[in-house]
């Protein structure tokens, strides 16, 4: 029997009372609209908590970042981060899963809650060679020219594949440098076939345990399917003019820097997985506004002028808002650590673990944890990895290597000249460059550089926008060490990928053949079981060398209005990545309370 926590239990006899009272209703009718004293509840099956019951109408309005509407549409030439609500791929996240089982707040979907988006059902043959996906009957494009409504096909399938992958009547597969891609293209491939109208038949050489996640597009950010129509008629799918999709939105206006302006698509097929019987989307409207100044957002949270804002890392804002606004939402989720380094494994003095273990043990990251961050983050070190299964803990690692992770500066100075790295007459042992990426804690690669100073280690931080920082990095010509994302809640068979010598992720740029032996047969396994202990072997390896120093981490914060209904603290990729918007579909705005509070 399954347990169920007393917070449940509590909310289900709530919902008993409001029904015995009069007061609740199993849902409501797209396009109605009830009065206050008529106000309906319903539980949500995810969470056992009584929320106001779904309801149509409205404009929902949620931050976005910078660059968004620079990002790529086609996702033959890059991660369509900004269409994931308007085309969609085979398979998505549940997003009615018991939150007890699986909260949603990884880019991470284990494979037993994975269902059909456009696909309805698949089979996997014993062999796991041949995948035959079913797909959704009812399915349309967008009515809007050339699309103009037509059924969605098998044979859209296919050609979305091949053109991607460079099979069939595509002799070259797309340029996208996403690493996802990269793991789709790379899969042993035989074929891709349209077997009739609502049938694709996929075939590999060889078994992948990622082949599942990769097709289904829920954790590679490229799996969309586009218009072929469009394709042939203006040769990509670049402009959002022209974008046809089958997904719960259509994009209606963009304005530079500015907005992104998504309107409900009257003939969606979906239903909401939470509540089957209501069809998706419940706002008319989404609009995702680019603010790019942080006080700016939070002023504009307090204002109302903004419902939702998301990835906030700033725990100052979080106390703040908590505090001047306690009725806005403040949803606090352990995602990543942005406070790690990738030191130069290629060049001195990073090519010398002696080095690596000195820095590493230089770092009082107890402290910093209680003073800088207030005591909220996790110490623990811990490699790329963030997914639980995929990853041996650090109190299992070999008692050799965790000795290395403890704040011991005498050690650290020791280790230094053991090196052959002596204080010079100003006390220093060498200087070093930090390639400093605006998505890091600045603050924090400060507060490091101070500590590494005490040992005598001078780093200069080299502050640069997100573009410089990758162009440095993928061409290679950055010195010292990079700004280092780890603990991934995200695929970790991509993560892991980013320790192999020819990754472009590798930001230390370390080419150590026993590790990249390791990585290859993780990719390679045959099963999901062999797959996560392989990963996890490959993981601890590369901490045992230090592939990086490890930085605490510390939680994102996202924000929702007192209205904003049907969200409990998910991720907004948590449906999968490059389906960010699509969770809005999915979220109402209870009207009665937006005007009672005089918006």
């Amino acid at each position: 029997m399954r347990y169920v926590p007393l917070g449940k239990c509590l909310a289900v006899l709530s919902v008993l009372v409001l029904a015995a009272t009069g007061l609740w209703a199993a849902g409501e009718e797209e396009g109605s609209t009830a009065p206050a004293a008529e106000k309906r509840y319903v539980t949500d099956p995810t969470t056992g908590e009584v929320v106001v019951a779904p309801e149509y109408g409205g404009t929902m309005t949620a931050w976005g970042g910078p660059g968004l509407t620079q990002a790529s549409i086609d996702p033959y030439f890059g991660w369509p981060s900004m269409t994931g609500a308007v085309t969609e791929s085979l398979g998505l996240m549940n997003w009615g899963v018991d939150r007890d089982v699986w909260d949603l707040k990884t880019l991470h979907t284990p494979d037993e809650h994975l269902i059909g988006q456009l696909a309805e059902s698949w089979e996997i043959s014993p062999d796991r060679l041949t995948y035959t996906f079913h797909l959704r009957p009812g399915v349309r494009w967008h009515d809007k020219a050339p699309m103009n409504g037509r059924q969605f096909t098998a044979h859209d399938v296919e050609y979305n594949f091949h053109r991607i992958l460079g099979m069939g009547d595509f002799a070259e597969a797309g340029p996208t440098p996403f690493g996802g891609a990269d793991q789709l293209k790379n899969l042993p491939w035989e074929s891709i076939t349209a077997t009739d109208d609502m049938t694709v038949v996929m075939k590999l050489t060889e078994p992948r345990p990622v082949m599942l996640r990769k097709v289904l597009g829920v954790d590679n950010g490229v799996a969309f399917m586009m218009p072929p129509e469009v394709i042939e008629q203006h040769g990509d799918g670049k402009d959002w003019r022209n974008l046809v999709g089958t997904g719960p939105f259509m994009i209606t206006d963009v304005v530079e820097e500015s907005s992104i302006t998504y309107t409900k698509n009257p003939d969606y097929w979906g239903h909401d997985e939470k509540y089957p019987e209501n069809r998706l989307p419940y706002v008319d409207e989404l609009k995702v506004v680019i603010i790019p100044d942080e006080a700016a957002i939070m002023a504009a949270l307090r204002s109302r002028t903004i419902d939702f804002k998301r990835w906030d890392t700033s725990l100052d804002s979080a106390d703040s808002m908590r505090k001047t606004n306690p009725e806005i939402a403040v949803h606090e989720i352990w995602f990543r650590s942005v406070a790690s380094f990738a030191p130069n494994h290629r060049e001195p003095p990073f090519n010398d673990i002696n080095v690596l273990r000195a820095m590493q043990m230089a770092l009082d990251n107890d402290t910093i944890a209680r003073t800088y961050w207030k005591g909220v983050a996790d110490t623990t070190p811990q490699g790329l990895i963030g997914v639980q299964g995929f990853y041996n803990p650090f109190e299992e690692w070999d008692e050799e290597v965790k000795q290395y992770y403890r704040y011991d500066p005498e050690a650290a100075e020791k280790l230094l000249d053991e090196a052959g790295y002596p204080r010079g007459a100003d006390g220093i042992r060498f200087t070093t460059t930090l390639n400093y990426g605006a998505w890091a804690d600045l603050d924090y690669s400060h507060i490091a550089a101070a500590y590494w100073a005490e040992i005598g280690v001078n780093v200069e931080i080299d502050e640069l926008s997100s573009a410089e920082y990758h162009e440095r990095l993928f061409a290679r010509t950055g010195k010292g060490m990079y700004s280092q994302i780890a603990r991934n809640n995200f695929d970790p068979y991509l993560a892991v990928s980013w320790y192999h010598s020819n990754a472009q992720w590798n930001r230390g740029g370390s080419q150590w053949p026993e590790l990249d032996a390791m990585v290859d047969a993780a990719l390679a396994a045959g099963t999901p079981e062999e797959a996560r202990r392989l990963i996890a072997e490959a993981d601890e390896y590369a901490m045992s060398r230090h592939w990086l120093i490890w930085g605490p981490m510390s939680p994102i914060h996202f924000y929702a209005q007192p209205w904003i209904a049907g969200y409990s603290g998910e991720l907004d990729g948590g449906l999968g990545w490059g389906k960010t918007e699509i969770m809005f579909a999915r979220l109402w705005i209870d009207s009665a309370l937006k005007t009672e509070m005089g918006f």
